[in-house]
């Protein structure tokens, strides 16, 4: 793709239409930050809120926190993703998962990916992403450094194979 910020990105995209797209990335945890790190910062009791991974959600609005979460648990301005998971970027969850009462499955990120309308589409066409089907269990049972070539395997790709360079005919 060209872009470092993309390295073996994984995206659970969240909306896709013709208003543009947005994901969240969920392929690299931010070092040294944790999930009380950022209750902390937001000066939030981390009650019985274990001390999880932050991911690296995407380069647009770093600062903003998102909760990719299962569908047990919705607030206000949840936004469920199909029926696989649901994101909700209100402190609402994070009060809820301090005091147990959040979603059973869930991950945080930091930030964003997004696209204008027709971007995501124009890059699909220059075979810069690899799409596979949302996955629960990539997404909340597999670590981060993980994520992106366990999705390659589960559709059935071999990622020692892949090449970083297209051929010429």
């Amino acid at each position: 793709m060209g872009d470092p910020r993309f390295d073996r990105a994984v995206i659970a995209m969240c909306a896709h239409d013709e208003q543009g797209a947005l994901g969240i990335g969920i392929g690299h945890a931010i070092a040294n930050v944790g999930f009380h790190t950022l209750l902390k910062r937001l000066e939030i009791d981390v009650g019985e809120a274990p001390d999880a991974p932050v991911h690296m959600g995407g380069p647009v609005e770093p600062q903003r926190g998102f909760i990719l979460h299962s569908l047990d648990w919705g607030g206000e301005d949840s936004v469920q993703v199909g029926d696989k998971w649901a994101l909700t970027g209100t402190l609402d969850i994070l009060r809820a998962i301090t005091e147990g009462r959040g979603p059973e499955r869930w991950l945080s990120a930091l930030g964003y990916a997004g696209w204008s309308p027709g971007q995501l589409d124009e890059e699909m066409t220059r075979h810069g992403w690899f799409t596979a089907e949302g996955n629960a269990e990539i997404l909340f049972d597999t670590d981060a450094e993980d994520r992106w070539a366990e999705s390659y395997r589960k559709a059935g790709v071999d990622p020692a194979l892949l090449a970083h360079d297209a051929g010429h005919a």
